[in-house]
């Protein structure tokens, strides 16, 4: 940094700083902090739990129900022909270890009843996994 400290026509005053020994200093400095920081090691010790992994995740069977527009329900594509048959085939479904997924497939024109029927006789013998599919049909 120069500053002009004289008048015209005197001699010119300069005004430096000798940054020489603070560069000194600070490399000094710096080659003692890479001296005593202990040397990293790039290996995280971690004590890991020993055991057995779970089991593998077995998906379950679907069944597909369909109910006719007339009522008539169809068990994975077979004519149930009465409410005996298909409590037969629900109780079996319930008692099946993993249970099967119910999908109830209603046709748009179906009576609600029908539907209720099939849900409330799932229901009474203990199946768990039922669900409606394709309700896309009724956005309108």
């Amino acid at each position: 940094m120069a500053m002009n400290l004289a008048r015209p026509g005197e001699d010119e005053v300069m005004i430096d700083i000798n940054t020489t020994p603070l560069i000194d200093v600070m490399l000094v400095l710096l080659v003692m902090l890479i001296i005593t920081i202990p040397v990293q090691t790039h290996a995280v010790k971690l004590d890991m739990p020993q055991g057995q992994p779970p089991p593998a995740l077995v998906k379950p069977p679907v069944v597909t129900l369909d109910i006719d527009f007339d009522g008539t329900i169809s068990w994975d594509g077979t004519v149930v022909p009465d409410r005996a048959s298909l409590e037969r085939y629900l109780r079996e479904a319930a008692q099946q270890n993993p249970q099967p997924e119910i999908h109830i497939v209603p046709n748009k024109l179906v009576k609600y009843a029908y539907v209720a029927m099939v849900l409330a006789e799932s229901q009474r013998l203990g199946v768990v996994k039922i669900g409606l599919v394709g309700s896309e049909q009724f956005m309108e």
